[in-house]
């Protein structure tokens, strides 16, 4: 029984090792270009009726955060199915090596929102800045088992980010300061996919 167990426990080992050299496929390029237009959406819903949202700053989170929300689960739900679908065999280890790679970033991005609204809400114009930064460090982090190129994804946020900062006050808070950031930023990541694929693939 012993070397049934020591048997399992190789074979997963050599799994995840397989899975940690394998460039992830899981990303539709269709579905992430779909996120960019929902960032752009966003923006224009903030353009037209709120154009005062350092006063209504409530209002300005509930429109980026359901956008976050919904393209979150949009991504989640194709990634699962498309990894399904093209890996296989490693799908597991697949869909659990991206989900770690990233998780730390989106849970960063989340408590930085609760403590700047709970403890320091006099500087909420940071957190486009904030999670710009931080959303750039989730991707640096995924470029592992990306394509080389997603690299230049991840200094499209992190320089967008930090211009946020320099922009400062009631600017950073420009619904363009996001649409544009992840409006780009995600067809920048869907075309890098597009253009990287090993294969033609239909999108889920």
């Amino acid at each position: 029984m012993n070397d049934l167990y020591k048997a399992l426990d190789d074979i997963s080992s050599i799994r995840r090792q397989m899975a940690s050299t394998t460039v992830f496929r899981g990303y539709g390029p269709a579905t992430l270009a779909a996120t960019g237009v929902f960032a752009a959406l966003a923006a224009g819903v903030q353009a037209i009726w709120l154009p005062d949202p350092g006063n209504h700053i409530s209002i300005y989170l509930s429109i980026w955060i359901t956008t976050a929300v919904a393209s979150a689960a949009l991504t989640g739900v194709q990634m699962y199915t498309r990894t399904r679908r093209i890996h296989s065999g490693l799908s597991n280890e697949m869909l659990r090596m991206a989900v770690v790679q990233f998780l730390p970033s989106a849970g960063a991005g989340l408590l930085v929102t609760i403590v700047f609204l709970r403890y320091v809400p006099f500087a909420v114009w940071m957190l486009p800045g904030l999670w710009q930064v931080i959303f750039s460090l989730g991707v640096f982090s995924s470029c592992r088992f990306l394509p080389k190129p997603m690299i230049a994804a991840g200094a499209w946020y992190l320089l967008t980010g930090l211009s946020c900062f320099a922009a400062g006050g009631s600017r950073a808070l420009s619904p363009w300061t996001m649409g544009i950031a992840y409006g780009v930023g995600q067809l920048l990541v869907a075309a890098i996919l597009f253009f990287h694929a090993e294969e033609n693939l239909d999108e889920i």
